[in-house]
């Protein structure tokens, strides 16, 4: 899992789609929606880490702009 449209399609196999209008706000729910999908056990732990990095860093870089 290398880029956030990678954790959408992830994400979409469970019938989640996000699309608040401001793409920080976007990440941040589909970080919500990813520990949703942890805790209920649907997703791995590797699987869970990887969309993680890949939100962490999508986060940090639209809060630099």
């Amino acid at each position: 899992m290398k880029t956030l449209y990678d954790v959408q399609q992830l994400l979409k196999k469970f019938g989640v789609f996000v699309y608040v209008g401001k793409r920080l706000w976007d990440i941040e729910l589909m970080a919500l929606e990813l520990d949703n999908l942890y805790r209920a056990g649907v997703i791995d732990k590797q699987t869970f880490l990887s969309a993680k990095l890949v939100l962490t860093r999508e986060h940090k870089v639209e809060e630099n702009n």
